[in-house]
């Protein structure tokens, strides 16, 4: 396989990943510790990820309990749940922080699955890219003499394979997300 094939193909594979990371982020009806991936706590003046000063837990479906390493951080990490646009409301009991997460309504459900719709929509814009970066590198390739012109459609054609095989993957994750937002 071309040099080419290998490293579009690599940055399909972070298309997809980036996209998954994305989608953990999208608020569902179900508590997920993956919620809090983008909020940072000022912890002695520097922001640190929420998952590196506390333990996140889900003991129930719809509640996640927020454990502090350092009780004086309770404060701050309130201040940085409510700033975020989770749309959470946060409490404590001076030891550990308890959010219980509301449903959806059905009118946020459908706000959330457009998100989501956008999202896998660029992913698989990036997607096209890559193929197109990848399909002009090969004709430079080609016109310098290093590659047969049987070669290059060959190449031409395995990259759209994989082009077709990272969409349908991008289809099939957001096929799930959706299942996910929608279910009550």
């Amino acid at each position: 396989m071309h040099s080419v094939i290998i490293s579009s193909e690599d940055r399909m594979k972070k298309t997809v990943s980036s996209l998954k990371d994305g989608f953990a982020s999208l608020r569902t009806g179900r508590a997920s510790a993956s919620l809090f991936d983008k909020i940072r706590v000022d912890y002695y003046g520097e922001k640190s990820p929420l998952s590196q000063v506390a333990n996140i837990s889900v003991p129930e479906a719809r509640l996640i309990v927020i454990q502090p390493w350092d009780k004086g951080l309770i404060g701050e990490i309130e201040k940085a749940i409510r700033s975020s646009e989770l749309s959470l409301n946060p409490g404590n009991d001076g030891k550990v922080i308890r959010i219980t997460i509301p449903p959806l309504t059905e009118e946020r459900r459908k706000e959330l699955v457009k998100i989501a719709k956008g999202q896998a929509e660029q992913s698989r814009v990036a997607v096209r890219n890559i193929r197109r970066d990848g399909n002009e590198e090969l004709k430079k390739i080609q016109k310098n003499g290093d590659l047969t012109e049987d070669e290059e459609a060959r190449n031409v054609e395995e990259l759209q394979k994989l082009t077709d095989s990272y969409i349908s993957k991008i289809n099939q994750v957001l096929e799930e997300k959706e299942k996910e937002i929608m279910e009550v």
